[in-house]
């Protein structure tokens, strides 16, 4: 039950990052899953099937709060679909030992993309255009196949890569893949039915998970307008590469100092990548503080000519 109580909050605390930043929940569920000794394709399964209850209510919430964008959503959603299903029945018929290693490298990999895209700025260039769908259904493909193999990378591979583009609003770019992300959910989890039949699934973890992500879902919509995410993101990444560093040092049999070592370097790295996304964040509020400052004298100066 302890267990239980402990994984609920940590899908709580996964779906509030995952509903600010776009990305993180299957991550974080799964890296702490793989933590505690959860078979990697158990892990995946599990997370998958509480993750459609969690995109359907983060979904909905991302509606109601007008942070979806309907046509990205149509548009990527059904090709993360298929390379959800696919991933989902590569995984399969991994065995646990070859599994683990190539799940935790994908996760690292995903982590160490994290810190270094939220170590950075997020750009938007708004007059560059619309998505086109030669450009969002590959992006849904890839995403949504890594997203299956690795217990969670829809949301990292996706968000950045429009956010990047700069043609969307942070903040639609958010709800829209968490929105799409039912779909893709959905079809993992019919992948991992099929591939592990219904003992894949450990219902206790999934009921725990989806306890927790239904309760932060709606907050996490709310809270998407006002939650530095630049930090959160940076955060986040760190603690998903120091945990699966873990479980690959150990797959490759490294001992002695050299593991001390790596943690070391991981570690100030990370300590790197939230030192530059504070930089960020406080730059980037002083930056709007100056706009505000010089706007408001000309806006009185116009409202006091148009009185007189």
């Amino acid at each position: 039950m302890r267990k239980l109580l402990v994984i609920a909050l940590v899908g709580l605390a996964a779906q509030m990052v995952d509903g600010a930043l776009g990305m993180a929940y299957g991550l974080t569920s799964t890296t702490l899953l793989l933590l505690v000794g959860v078979a990697p394709a158990a892990a995946s399964a599990s997370v998958h099937l509480a993750e459609i209850g969690t995109t359907l209510a983060a979904g909905a919430a991302h509606w109601k709060f007008g942070n979806v964008d309907w046509r990205v959503v149509t548009r990527i959603a059904v090709p993360g679909a298929i390379g959800a299903f696919a991933g989902a029945t590569f995984l399969s018929a991994l065995s646990t030992e070859t599994a683990a290693p190539w799940m935790a490298a994908i996760l690292f990999t995903l982590g160490a993309y994290l810190l270094v895209r939220f170590s950075r700025p997020l750009r938007r260039n708004p007059t560059a255009g619309r998505l086109r769908g030669r450009f969002l259904g590959p992006l849904g493909l890839v995403a949504g196949f890594v997203d299956a193999t690795g217990g969670g990378g829809w949301g990292p591979v996706a968000t950045p890569a429009l956010l990047v583009s700069g043609r969307m609003e942070p903040r639609k770019v958010i709800g829209s893949v968490d929105t799409s992300e039912f779909v893709v959910a959905s079809a993992a989890s019919l992948g991992f039915l099929i591939g592990l039949g219904t003992e894949g699934f450990l219902l206790p973890i999934v009921l725990a998970l989806l306890a927790g992500g239904l309760i932060a879902a709606p907050i996490a919509a709310w809270l998407v307008r006002i939650v530095p995410g630049q930090l959160l993101g940076a955060a986040v990444g760190g603690v998903i590469v120091l945990t699966n560093a873990r479980v690959l040092m150990r797959a490759a049999d490294l001992d002695g100092a050299l593991p001390v070592l790596v943690y070391l370097l991981l570690a100030v790295g990370w300590a790197a990548a939230l030192t530059l996304a504070i930089r960020i964040l406080l730059r980037t509020r002083r930056e709007r503080a100056i706009v505000r400052a010089a706007t408001t004298p000309a806006q009185s100066q116009e409202t006091e000519t148009v009185n007189a």
